[in-house]
């Protein structure tokens, strides 16, 4: 409630797309905030990013990374993830 936690990334290994990189960031953010933080709210500015996540058979190349993202996100109680 009216919290908000800034997390950087660094160290990541290079991808071969950048939505690729955008996904492995997401997917570490969540792990992060299950560890340290009651967040359930995730912001990005990356529109293809939020596409994925909403639709994830239409991006059948991303399956493996998705599924990833879709078992975290049950660990949350209210995810959301939003475009700024």
């Amino acid at each position: 409630m009216g919290k908000i936690q800034l997390m950087r990334t660094q160290n990541l290994m290079r991808r071969v797309t950048t939505l690729y990189s955008e996904l492995e960031v997401l997917r570490w953010a969540m792990e992060s905030m299950l560890q340290h933080s009651t967040c359930q709210r995730f912001e990005t500015d990356c529109k293809d990013l939020i596409a994925m996540i909403m639709d994830r058979q239409a991006w059948p190349n991303f399956s493996t990374e998705l599924e990833v993202t879709q078992i975290l996100q049950m660990c949350f109680t209210d995810f959301k993830i939003s475009y700024f």
